[in-house]
C-alpha cells in the first residue's frame, strides 16, 4: 500500500489517498531445483571483477551508455527528479470511456481516501465521474517512472489504471491478413454464432482458471503418491481445407444445444430475392398479349 495525493489540477484540490492493488495473482508458483539431489537452485548476485557474491547493500543502478561507459544513478537522484507527480496523481483531462483503446489499459489499483478529511472530496469526485459517465486521464509516478493513468468508478470506489503511452502500442497493420472475399451468407452465419453465444455477463463456467486447478490437482496427486489424471488424447488436425460454412453451421448448432435450444433451426434465413425482373418480364408478356389482341381486332376481314 502506498500513500499520496489525488490532485484535480486547475481546481487546486488535493485528496489524501492510499493506493492498493486491485487484483491478486492466484497462479501456482514453481521453484527451480537440481535434478540430481532436489536442492533449490537460486539466483545469486555476482560481481564479475571481484569474482564473488555481493549483498543487496552493495548493488546500485546504472545506465549503460556504451560497452565501456556506465552512468551510476542513485535512489536520491530519482527522488529528486523534477516531477510534480512524484507523490501525487494529477488529473489532466476527462474523456469518454469509448475513446480509450482497451489495449492501453493495464494494472488496476484501488484509491482509498486517507483519513476523515479526504472523505468528502473523494466522494464528490467519485459522484461527478459516475454522473458524467466519463473517465479521468491522469499522470502519476510509479516504480521509478512517470506513467499515464485512467481513473474510473467501480461500485463505490475509484480505480486507477496504469496506461501505455501511445508510442508503446505497436501498429497491427503488418499483421492483418490479405483482403478476402466474404459472402453475405458467411457473414450472416458468423453473426448467428455470435447471437447464439451472446450473454449479459461472462458465464461462471467460463471464468474458471482450469489450468491452475489442474496444476493444484497434479501437485496433490504427486504429494500423496497417486497417479495424476491425464488429458484425453485428441486427434491431430488433418490439415484439410476447412469448409467455413459447414464449420459455422456446426458451431451455431452446438451453441444452441448447449443452452437447451433446438439446433434444427439454427440457421440464418436468406432474404427473399427481389422479384423486379420477374415483374418486368410478366409486364412485357401482358403488353405483348394486349398488342396482339388489338392487332387482331383491327385486321380487316377478307371477302368471300
Amino acid at each position: 500500500m502506498t500513500c499520496g495525493f489525488l490532485s484535480t489540477g486547475s481546481v487546486n484540490t488535493t485528496i489524501p489517498i492510499k493506493v492498493t492493488a486491485a487484483t491478486e495473482d492466484h497462479s501456482v508458483k514453481f521453484h527451480q531445483y537440481h535434478l540430481d539431489d532436489m536442492a533449490r537452485v537460486r539466483t545469486r548476485k555476482y560481481c564479475e571483477l571481484e569474482e564473488r557474491e555481493v549483498s543487496a547493500g552493495e548493488i546500485g543502478k546504472g545506465y549503460e551508455v556504451s560497452k565501456d561507459t556506465l552512468v551510476a544513478i542513485t535512489d536520491e537522484d530519482l527522488a529528486a527528479l523534477p516531477l510534480p507527480t512524484a507523490k501525487a496523481i494529477e488529473i489532466e483531462a476527462f474523456v469518454p470511456y469509448e475513446s480509450i483503446d482497451p489495449i492501453r489499459i493495464g494494472q488496476g489499483y484501488f484509491l482509498e481516501p486517507d483519513g476523515q478529511v479526504a472523505n468528502k472530496p473523494y466522494t464528490l469526485l467519485r459522484t461527478a465521474l459516475e454522473r458524467n459517465s466519463k473517465a479521468a486521464v491522469a499522470k502519476f509516478a510509479w516504480h521509478g517512472r512517470e506513467r499515464l493513468g485512467l481513473l474510473r468508478i467501480k461500485d463505490n470506489a475509484i480505480i486507477l489504471h496504469a496506461m501505455r503511452w501511445p508510442d508503446e502500442i505497436r501498429s497491427p497493420e503488418s499483421l492483418a491478413p490479405a483482403p478476402v472475399d466474404l459472402t453475405e451468407d458467411e457473414i450472416g452465419k458468423a453473426l448467428a454464432l455470435m447471437d447464439a453465444l451472446a450473454t449479459d455477463d461472462i458465464p461462471k463456467e467460463v471464468a474458471v482458471d482450469r489450468y491452475t486447478e489442474a496444476i493444484s490437482d497434479l501437485i496433490t496427486a504427486k504429494q500423496t503418491g497417486k497417479e495424476p489424471s491425464h488429458a484425453a488424447e485428441e486427434e491431430a488436425p488433418t490439415g484439410a481445407v476447412v469448409d467455413l460454412m459447414a464449420a459455422l453451421q456446426e458451431s451455431v448448432q452446438k451453441a444452441k444445444a448447449s443452452r437447451g435450444e433446438s439446433g434444427e433451426h439454427a440457421t440464418v434465413h436468406e432474404l427473399p430475392k427481389k422479384k423486379t425482373a420477374a415483374k418486368k418480364t410478366a409486364a412485357k408478356k401482358t403488353t405483348a398479349k394486349k398488342a396482339t389482341k388489338k392487332a387482331t381486332a383491327k385486321k380487316p376481314r377478307r371477302s368471300a
